[in-house]
């Protein structure tokens, strides 16, 4: 493995209607028409991509060194208790989904709304398709990759945002900007880390059941 940036772009993964209903805040089934009315509005002007490379873990007492940056963080270093080696990445569905949330934020407060809840299924989709690629590669050489950890979680300040964007080029890779308040334009973009592990990892793939922000108002409940 190197520090070989990549830059892949992916085909559409499948809507799920059920998600886009929970990034809504609502189970209410008859605005299901105006979510199908929206995802034909926005699914054509969409664009799959991810910028990703892998980096060595040199750890230490006090901190990690991820190569592209040292951190103290006590979440990402448990995280990455058992890991030697990590995937980086940087991901975006592009911009035109900000501007349909502009632009019905002004005439319709409905479609806004439905416009980021596809906004949010759609990033989320497209991390979950790259971390299963990355999972079934590492797999190949018997080893496993671990839940994926962005800046902004637990004590994993959101100014690290920087330090990825440097290393990983990712406003000439896939367009992506970074304002002074460490925020991402596109707006439905991620950054984040995947530890790589020879340890199996008992992970349930359902992340909401392994994330312990219980305030979380996108939270799955049984």
């Amino acid at each position: 493995m190197s520090n070989t940036v990549f830059v892949k772009k992916y085909d559409e993964p499948k809507f799920n209607i059920k998600e886009i209903l929970r990034y809504a805040q609502t189970k209410d089934d008859s605005i299901i028409p105006i979510i199908n009315e929206c995802i034909d509005e926005v699914k054509n002007k969409l664009s799959y991509r991810v910028c990703y490379a892998f980096f060595d873990i040199v750890k230490n007492n006090d901190f990690f060194d991820l190569s592209f940056t040292k951190t103290k963080s006590k979440n990402l270093m448990k995280n990455l208790k058992d890991s030697s080696k990590i995937v980086l990445f940087g991901a975006t569905i592009g911009i035109e989904i900000d501007r349909l949330i502009a632009k019905y934020g002004k005439i319709s407060p409905l479609k806004a709304l439905i416009f980021q809840s596809i906004g949010a299924e759609r990033i989320e989709s497209l991390c979950d398709m790259f971390c299963d690629e990355i999972s079934k590669e590492v797999n190949k050489n018997n080893l496993f990759t671990l839940p994926r950890f962005s800046p902004g979680y637990g004590d994993f300040e959101l100014e690290n945002q920087k330090d990825i964007f440097n290393v990983l080029n990712l406003h000439k890779n896939i367009g992506l900007t970074l304002n002074s308040s460490y925020i991402m334009s596109p707006s439905k973009s991620v950054t984040a880390i995947i530890g790589i592990t020879d340890k199996k990892c008992d992970f349930n793939a359902q992340k909401c059941k392994n994330c312990n922000k219980n305030d979380c108002i996108y939270k799955e409940r049984n």
